[in-house]
């Protein structure tokens, strides 16, 4: 690695607390700015709540949480970990294997809305580093009833991000999404899409983490914009129970595929804070 690496990870660690809280602001803004489809705006506007957690191997972590009137259930995660990784685990990690031990930070964000019209979301940004060292990331959006104009938008932010450094990205980072959020047992993709990257390592690290940042930006600017769009439409109980099974999609694809879930796991993360993509409430058919 470059022998400025611990400069590097100060860097990197310090841009994805600078992004969680702009992106906690933005969706408290939400909130205040609600003005109540099905009584939504008697309630109190949501606020993050924030409680820190410390690895014994090695590190730790904020989770910033909010239950509000826009928001059913939101988490906004930052950590930054350290250690060995387990034997089993180890040949799964580009460069764990000539040397278990790691180092990796990143943000984590899932929302879940109150309202069935307004998407859920995720996305998250990583850098990690064993023998090697990359980046990883991306986000994708999970409308109950997809609208054409929120798709094109929300790709179209993450295609100008991805165009702004190479014009093959969008295509490879597009398809890796699509492939990877999907549900093999039921034959159907997660959501609409987005982009998905990992092991990013083009041999300019500048470049990388400048892309990863406007990664996040994009996120933090088109998917607010989304959220206004159709926080005050009215809705009903058959537009919540269509919601509610889809969030059941939402469940089976972190628990059974998602390697985020499985790589905190199986590194001794905090349990809630892996487990806070899962929504409050879920239904099956």
């Amino acid at each position: 690695m470059t022998e400025n690496i611990e400069t590097q990870k100060e860097r990197a660690t310090n841009w994805f607390t600078q992004l969680r809280d702009e992106i906690c602001a933005a969706f408290e803004a939400c909130e205040d700015d609600v003005t109540g489809p099905n009584g939504s705006s008697e309630l109190a506007a949501g606020r993050f709540e924030r409680s820190e957690w410390d690895r014994p191997e090695g590190g730790g972590g904020v989770m910033s949480v909010m239950r509000g009137r826009v928001f059913e259930k939101v988490g906004v995660n930052v950590s930054a970990v350290h250690g060995e990784f387990s034997e089993q685990f180890r040949a799964q990690i580009p460069g764990a294997e000539e040397d278990p031990r790691f180092w990796a930070s990143g943000i984590s964000l899932v929302a879940h809305p109150r309202s069935p019209k307004v998407p859920i979301a995720h996305m998250n940004t990583r850098m990690i580093v064993t023998t090697k060292g990359w980046f990883g990331g991306g986000g994708d959006l999970t409308p109950v009833f997809p609208i054409d104009a929120d798709t094109t938008d929300f790709h179209g932010a993450f295609k100008s991000a991805c165009d702004a450094f190479d014009p093959g990205y969008y295509d490879k980072f597009k398809k890796w999404c699509d492939e990877y959020f999907y549900l093999p047992h039921r034959g159907e993709a997660r959501g609409v899409g987005g982009i998905f990257y990992d092991n990013l390592e083009s041999g300019d690290w500048e470049k990388d983490f400048d892309f990863t940042q406007t990664v996040g930006s994009a996120f933090r600017d088109i998917y607010p914009e989304i959220i206004r769009r159709h926080m005050d439409e009215k809705w009903d109980e058959a537009d919540r129970q269509a919601q509610l099974i889809k969030r059941g999609r939402y469940v089976e694809f972190n628990l059974i595929h998602d390697r985020g879930t499985k790589f905190g796991l199986m590194t001794g993360g905090n349990t809630e804070a892996i487990l806070m993509s899962l929504p409050p409430l879920a239904a099956w058919p």
